[in-house]
């Protein structure tokens, strides 16, 4: 069986000889730091230089059969609003970010306390200016994987979701507000945001569309112990515009569609599954109701599953037997008649020990027997 085939088998539930394995193959499953990378390779005797560097060196990914390869991602337009000013980064949308610790965190929310007239003013990224280049450099490379390799090819995303682009440009804390005591507001803010993404999905899918096997959304509706917000709030403020996002996207490919959403959103996956959600990520450890045994009952027939690989306190603290012992009681479940996708459950960060992200697949070998 191909890597792409097994890859469809999978997500089809029409049985395959294994779960997919991924790493690096989503813009949710990266390792972020360039010395993680660097120790993964040292571990696996595969120093002195590499091959395809990203999203992860080619050599470290054959090594593992992983089945997955990641080509684009968010296109940038330039605005208004792109501009460095002491220390904070200004990007296309006017959200303003520090450096912490190695992350870019949010410092300024160019929407707070705004109106709704000034909403609908508010110089949002214009879809012409799109670098049409880096579209094609895309779609050649996905092209290429598609004809030349047997692996199947995940398009990143390249939208913010509705939801979480309202958080950021408002404030998390206005913007929940304003989902309870102004939804006229968020109607507002929402549909400019999604006349934008349709413009974008055009000339995205429209190019890399045909070679692609799965493409990826994220929008985080969960904290760990429950939503954001209610199921009906979540129904008429955010379904409608991720529905036909969705709904849009898939006039320009026939690939699977991933939703990722970090925590617990149980309550929602109903919701999820009719907007045209075909696989569900991260399947965070720990959240309520979460957990794999209950994901598998109620959805399993409805929906694919990718993650699951816990990345707080697992893969930083555990050993690599506890990791190898995780990894085969998640597949015992999520991967009992397919449907499953094996990887971290979001992108791996510097505290992880290279022996522990090797303990993955190293794990899922030893329980297949490979």
């Amino acid at each position: 069986m191909t890597h792409r085939e097994r890859f469809i088998k999978n997500v089809s539930h029409e049985g395959a000889d294994r779960a997919v394995f991924d790493l690096c193959g989503n813009p949710q499953t990266q390792i972020d730091y360039t010395e993680t990378k660097e120790a993964l390779a040292e571990f696996l005797g595969l120093g002195g230089g590499s091959e395809g560097s990203f999203p992860l060196d080619d050599r470290i990914l054959r090594h593992f059969d992983i089945d997955t390869r990641l080509v684009g991602r968010i296109p940038v337009p330039r605005t208004v609003h792109n501009r460095e000013e002491d220390g904070v980064s200004y990007d296309s949308y006017g959200i303003g970010r520090r450096v912490v610790n190695g992350h870019h965190e949010i410092c300024h929310t160019p929407l707070t306390g705004c109106n709704i007239d000034e909403v609908v003013k508010y110089p949002m990224p214009d879809a012409g200016d799109i670098d049409r280049r880096l579209i094609q450099e895309w779609a050649e490379e996905a092209e290429y994987l598609c004809r030349n390799t047997d692996y199947a090819v995940v398009a990143g995303h390249p939208l913010l979701g509705v939801f979480e682009i309202g958080c950021w440009m408002f404030g998390f804390d206005d913007y929940l507000y304003r989902l309870s005591a102004e939804p006229e507001v968020v109607h507002v803010f929402s549909q400019r945001v999604l006349d934008y993404q349709k413009k974008v999905i055009e000339i995205y899918y429209g190019s890399l569309g045909r070679y692609i096997n799965c493409t990826t959304s994220g929008d985080d509706f969960g904290t760990q112990t429950g939503p954001f917000m209610s199921a009906g709030m979540f129904k008429e403020l955010v379904k409608p515009y991720m529905k036909e996002r969705i709904s849009y996207t898939k006039k320009f490919t026939d690939a699977y569609y991933q939703h990722h959403t970090c925590g617990s959103v149980f309550d929602l996956i109903p919701e999820l599954i009719d907007c045209g959600v075909d696989i569900l990520n991260p399947i965070q450890p720990g959240t309520y109701m979460m957990e794999p045994s209950r994901l598998k009952e109620a959805y399993g027939g409805k929906l694919a599953f990718w993650g699951g690989i816990d990345t707080q306190k697992l893969l930083p603290y555990g050993s690599p037997a506890d990791v190898e012992e995780a990894v085969g009681h998640i597949l015992s479940i999520l991967d009992s008649d397919g449907g499953y996708v094996l990887s971290p459950a979001h992108c791996i960060q510097n505290d992880v020990p290279a022996a522990n992200i090797a303990a993955i697949y190293t794990g899922a070998m030893k329980y297949y027997k490979l």
